[in-house]
């Protein structure tokens, strides 16, 4: 074990290298044994993923196509018609709350769905470098843990660092980060679910240039609060607190106009509560704007089919993750020869590749088969494509 240190003004550091033997071969097949386990419940879990996510795809598709079929608009937000009793409806309004949002203890009233205080503290925050090397037929592994100073809003355990003494953080904050939500939210005569309320979420910072200082304690700069004696030169422990706010009610003469929303619910009484489609979805939809009923649609099933692109692709990369770890014992077989070794990675890397694509296609087909045969069919026939080129390759290679 060697350590070296150093500091300046701004960043502490110290490097250790540690000195170990090289594992042998039954060693290193023991590892790539536990890979293999690992490795089977990726690729088994893969199939779980891609499955039930054509499964999703299709139960929301349908659930949007019903709802766009059904949707009504009402004359006006300002009275309930009784004919959209239980019927999905497409409301566009400003969001108004009944009364304001506040944190009395710095001065802060706001009128809005929701007003969220975010509290940092100045602390201690451990970064680690690695790098193995071998020299005189010794493994050794380089670790440089560097220590900088920086406002973090969750708290840094300092007792999991690699040399605490130096670098000790507090083990509580003072003041907490919390998130206020108006009771009640209306657009015109009906009112938001909290459902409706969760969707809106699109913070803004707000400015507290025209707040004075709370209490003598406190200091203002900019757009923050600062427990701190010295705010341009804080210290480990120091406060500083933050506000923002999503949903205005009402135009305000520095925050501007009320926030306009989109909805898309069903019609209980003076409600807007969720929709049940036939398909066994419900439809509770909130846009940030103002947008037609065949705009928050179209909006949603674009949503929708890049939700179900980026689970395919994680389902395909979890199948090829797993393929690699279950093959990687052939890989260690041959460890011992060069270049036999890099011809049979390369091989590995295409078969889990060739592997991983065609059973993907070939559970996506799986997962339309019960919707719609035809292209479940059409999907199958492409999956089996790399199989045959692959096929292909070898029988031309048998040939020359």
């Amino acid at each position: 074990l060697f350590l070296q240190y150093s500091s300046t003004s701004t960043r502490r550091e110290h490097v250790k290298v540690t000195t170990g033997s090289q594992p042998g071969f039954l060693e290193r097949l023991s590892e790539t044994s536990g890979g293999m386990v690992v490795g089977l419940m990726t690729f088994l879990l893969s199939f779980y993923l891609i499955f039930t996510n054509e499964g999703r795809a299709l139960k929301t598709a349908t659930s949007l196509a019903e709802g766009l079929s059904l949707v009504v608009s009402p004359d006006s937000i300002h009275s309930v018609a009784p004919e959209n009793e239980g019927r999905l409806v497409h409301i566009i309004g400003a969001l108004r709350t009944s009364k304001l949002l506040s944190d009395p203890n710095y001065g802060v009233h706001l009128p809005a769905v929701k007003l969220r205080r975010h509290v940092e503290m100045y602390q201690w925050v451990e970064t680690e470098e690695s790098r193995e090397y071998t020299e005189d037929g010794q493994v050794k592994k380089e670790t440089r843990y560097s220590y900088n100073t920086e406002w973090r809003s969750e708290i840094i355990n300092s007792k999991n660092f690699d040399r605490e003494i130096g670098h000790k953080n507090p083990s509580a904050m003072a003041v907490e980060s919390f998130t206020a939500t108006a009771p009640f939210v209306q657009i015109g005569r009906f009112f938001l679910s909290p459902g409706l309320i969760d969707k809106v979420d699109n913070f803004k910072p707000l400015s507290l240039s025209k707040l004075e200082d709370p209490h003598v304690d406190i200091i203002r700069r900019g757009d923050f609060f600062y427990h701190s004696e010295n705010p341009k030169y804080p210290e480990v422990g120091d406060l500083r607190v933050s506000f923002s706010y999503a949903g205005l009610s009402g135009d305000d003469p520095d925050l501007g106009p009320a926030h306009m929303v989109t909805v898309i619910a069903r019609q209980r009484g003076d409600q807007l509560v969720p929709f049940s489609t036939k398909s066994g979805d419900t439809l509770l939809l909130l846009h940030h704007g103002d947008f037609s009923a065949e705009e928050v649609f179209h909006r949603e099933l674009r949503s929708n089919s890049m939700k179900t692109w980026g689970l395919r692709a994680a389902g395909w990369m979890a199948m090829f993750m797993g393929l690699n770890l279950m093959t990687r014992i052939l890989y260690t077989l041959v460890d011992w020869f060069p270049v036999f070794r890099d011809l049979v990675n390369i091989g590995l890397k295409a078969f889990a590749f060739c592997m991983a694509t065609s059973l993907t296609l070939l559970t996506v087909a799986a997962g339309w088969l019960f919707y719609r045969p035809l292209w479940a069919l059409l999907i199958a026939g492409l999956a089996l494509v790399p199989i045959i080129v692959a096929r292909t390759r070898v029988s031309a290679k048998k040939l020359e």
